[in-house]
């Protein structure tokens, strides 16, 4: 019986790989700081949550758990495309909240993008799942 091994996945751009975790820090820094806010309660957020979102504000602990954790599997290398799809799911939860408010939830979405861009550029697989190509 042959073993053949996988194809190799093309060579990195040094310039797109460092865009990507450009990318990705700019995204897991915003949501690292967002996690930090409900884990200290502030006090902002949990007038947000209870009286504007009407959510009991104390999930905001749970939630802010929740958001480290998915930040957590987002960075790691190994991890990452699951990370990015948990923070999508964290992420559509938020703007599903937003829009029942009728509030901006332009936010949320940005960050999905960034935080799905940044692992695109550095990551070949996804790459692969995921070209963009161009006609000639």
């Amino acid at each position: 019986m042959s073993t053949t091994s996988p194809p190799a996945a093309p060579p990195l751009d040094r310039r797109q790989l460092w865009a990507g975790r450009v990318l990705s820090a700019f995204a897991a820094l915003g949501l690292t700081g967002s996690a930090l806010g409900k884990l200290t309660g502030a006090p902002a957020l949990k007038e947000m949550m209870g009286g504007k979102f009407g959510f009991d504000p104390g999930i905001l602990p749970k939630l802010g758990v929740l958001e480290l954790a998915c930040v957590v599997v987002y960075v790691l290398p190994r991890t990452s495309m699951f990370g990015a799809i948990l923070l999508a799911g964290y992420l559509g939860g938020a703007v599903v909240t937003h829009v029942r408010v009728a509030d901006p939830f332009v936010a949320p979405i940005v960050i999905g993008v960034v935080a799905w861009l940044g692992l695109w550029l550095r990551e070949p697989r996804l790459r692969e799942l995921l070209p963009f190509r161009r006609d000639s």
